[in-house]
């Protein structure tokens, strides 16, 4: 009987979160898009595949009134993603599943069409380069996309013979002339992004009979030919006529420095000026107003040594003729925090934005008190008022509503609809319930040597008590600009709750969300506030009963590994430490991350030695866990080998006579900055797991089945 019970058990979980294959299976939800009248809703889903081994993704409808089901309007084996809305109400999208009227093809990323009055998606357009986004203007028919050609490609068809050629000889060889040359997981180049317009063609035949949805095909018009690489890492918008688009180029300037200069493209002509290029700051375009005549624009200052960046929001005349720096106006440049996303309100009068604040990342309303928007003082007033996580934030056409994607540590993104004059959030239906979860979460602050606050989430196991204390992970955020406030699928806090521990989820100083004075405390000085942030909250969750102060693990990813190897080289408090995808050397990673232009304006060598993990190797008596991916370009490969070897060779646990040590290294040569592959997360969170029992509870547990071992 015991034995079917425990079969049973392992069936039926007690949540997602007690078993990893379970966790990995909850679909999950991204993006989202509102057809022009506003009736439709459309989100993308994924969904693991019958291997375990890759998540599909397909688009989903759901009812902005919140009466109907979510329905599902695609279905593939390559999935779906990108859907954006014609003025129609046609909806595109991207996918590399075969084409039905031309299955002896190879199938790439092409543009589907899903029509508005039902029937059929249908490829539109497919090019051997492969489409990377849609954008459509809402006023009009007009249509773009981002693809990629070959530098040396006059036309489409000489693109699609180079590309064959290279496939054919097996040429992978990237000749560079400037830099950057790669980014997070990807080289760049050959490829180079342009920006089309979508355009009708030419009938092969006229004249020859057909049904009555047969259409001309369509071809593309390249409206950047000379962009070169200006255009890696764009973000690009139309304005709602489809006359002008504006987007950022990524100007190189002189050792291998760059920076992003704001640039509008006439679509007739397929010209473009620049419009914003100073020096020392970078400009990114938002959203235009709904009369053409106003852009969003992002403006972020460079970083020194001494001073953090500064990221704000403003607005540009794109209708005077006047000098386009003359119609740069300041918007809310007096609220101190950092606006992320930008949503026109229909009649003009104001924006709705997202940003980081106090542990959430909520919708805030700014309009101003004139007739006019851009006033430095302009009034912010929050919207949403939950401690949740806002993204993707669209306006219905009678700008009394809005929809987004929220999230929060106790549930994943899910799609909500805002009441605008109240800010009540209704959850609509969705694809997928809510996962349960066994646990509380609670907000704890305590006290820097400065006076400042330093706040955190802790996830608490149900039964945790002063009878029964949890032993505690504190985990380290990535970034360093950024805050736990969102639901992360990668670092998800209720896996180990459910295995007993309790989870310390802090915002140390260079955390976004608690004002430019909490991120320039902690700028340059990575080893100074930010650490002794983590020690002060740290020291407060050990302090209550429900929490074992003697049995507790540090963890983290990116800057959280890189304050992880700091806290092994400055502290034994921990029993155990888990290090992924971590700076080690900054001497070394400097010149060797993808973005070195950035890093170097981040810190002299001076201070970079003086903040290196890798000068206190001597002091590490902590076990510690390695984990890094080969493909990982912004935290290279070196980063990982190095800190591997000099644990083996220098650190108190050094490897003995044996070769035996207690560190571990756990390498994935497939794997980039993230593990993205299922199967690999899953073994991700079975040596964690096994490390940490190990390490903290000293027990047993075996290692994932799947490593061989």
């Amino acid at each position: 009987m015991a034995s079917e019970d425990s079969a049973i058990l392992s069936e039926h979980p007690a949540t997602p979160f007690h078993d990893v294959d379970h966790y990995l299976a909850i679909p999950r939800v991204s993006g989202l898009a509102l057809s022009p009248d506003g009736k439709r809703l459309v989100t993308t889903v994924s969904t693991l595949n019958g291997k375990g081994t890759e998540y599909v993704t397909a688009l989903w409808e759901l009812d902005p009134a919140g009466e109907k089901h979510a329905r599902r309007i695609t279905r593939s084996a390559k999935g779906e993603a990108g859907a954006a809305f014609a003025s129609n109400g046609d909806l595109y999208f991207t996918s590399a599943r075969p084409d039905p009227e031309s299955p002896e093809g190879d199938p790439v990323n092409a543009l589907w069409q899903l029509p508005a009055d039902g029937g059929e998606a249908r490829v539109v357009l497919s090019r051997a380069g492969g489409i990377s986004q849609v954008m459509s203007a809402r006023d009009t028919g007009a249509t773009f996309v981002t693809a990629s050609i070959l530098a040396g490609s006059p036309d489409e068809e000489a693109d699609e013979e180079r590309r064959k050629s290279r496939k054919e000889h097996k040429v992978s060889a990237i000749l560079h002339s400037g830099y950057p040359v790669r980014y997070w997981d990807a080289d760049l180049g050959p490829d180079q992004p342009r920006i089309f317009a979508v355009e009708p063609g030419e009938e092969k035949e006229p004249g020859k009979p057909a049904t009555v949805d047969a259409s001309a095909p369509l071809k593309l018009r390249n409206l950047t030919p000379d962009a070169a690489g200006l255009l890696r890492d764009s973000d690009s918008v139309v304005s709602p006529d489809g006359k002008t688009i504006y987007t950022s180029f990524n100007k190189p300037l002189a050792k291998a420095d760059s920076r992003s200069v704001l640039v509008a493209i006439d679509v007739a002509t397929a010209t473009h000026r620049i419009l914003l290029d100073r020096e020392g700051m970078s400009y990114f375009a938002g959203p235009v107003s709904p009369d053409n005549r106003t852009l969003v624009v992002l403006s972020e200052s460079d970083s020194t040594p001494h001073q953090a960046p500064q990221v704000k929001l403003n607005l540009l005349d794109v209708s005077s003729g006047e000098e386009p720096e003359a119609g740069l106006r300041p918007l809310a440049h007096d609220w101190d925090r950092w606006a992320i996303r930008a949503a026109w309100l229909p009649d003009g009068s104001g924006l709705l934005v997202t940003a980081d604040d106090d542990g959430a990342s909520p919708v805030f309303r700014i309009s101003s008190a004139g007739t006019g928007l851009g006033a430095g003082s302009a009034e912010v007033a929050r919207v949403t008022r939950d401690a949740a996580a806002y993204t993707d934030v669209v306006v219905s056409p009678d700008g009394l509503t809005a929809y987004a994607l929220r999230s929060s540590y106790e549930f994943p993104p899910e799609v909500v609809r805002i009441d605008l004059p109240s800010g009540d959030v209704t959850r609509l239906p969705a694809p997928a319930e809510r996962p349960r979860i066994h646990g509380r979460l609670e907000r704890l602050e305590t006290a820097a040597a400065d006076g400042s606050r330093v706040p955190a989430y802790l996830a608490l196991p149900d039964g945790a008590s002063a009878h029964s204390p949890a032993p505690l992970l504190l985990w380290i955020h990535g970034g360093p600009l950024g805050s736990w406030n969102a639901w992360t699928w990668r670092w998800n806090p209720w896996l180990l709750v459910a295995k007993g521990y309790a989870v310390l989820l802090p915002d140390p100083a260079l955390s976004t969300g608690y004002g430019q004075s909490y991120i320039q405390r902690g700028w340059g000085g990575w080893g100074s506030a930010p650490y002794t942030d983590l020690m002060e909250i740290t020291d407060a969750a050990a302090e209550r009963p429900d929490i074992d102060a003697s049995r507790t693990a540090a963890m983290g990813g990116s800057f959280g590994g890189y304050m992880a190897n700091w806290v092994a080289g400055q502290t034994d408090r921990f029993n155990a430490i888990v290090t992924h995808a971590s700076l080690w050397a900054l001497d070394q990673f400097g010149p060797t991350t993808d973005a070195s232009q950035y890093w170097l304006k981040e810190m002299t060598a001076e201070m970079a030695l003086a903040n290196s993990p890798h000068l206190h190797v001597e002091k590490i008596s902590t076990p510690m866990l390695v984990i890094h991916g080969d493909k990982d370009y912004r935290v290279p490969i070196g980063e990982g080998l190095r800190l591997w070897y000099e644990l083996l060779s220098k650190s108190q646990l050094a490897a003995d006579d044996n070769g035996q040590t207690p560190h571990r290294f756990l390498y994935y040569p497939d794997e980039n900055h993230w593990i993205l592959q299922p199967q690999h997360a899953k073994v991700w969170y079975g040596v964690v797991e096994h490390f940490l029992a190990k390490n903290v509870l000293d027990q047993e547990l075996p290692l994932p089945a799947d490593l061989g071992l």
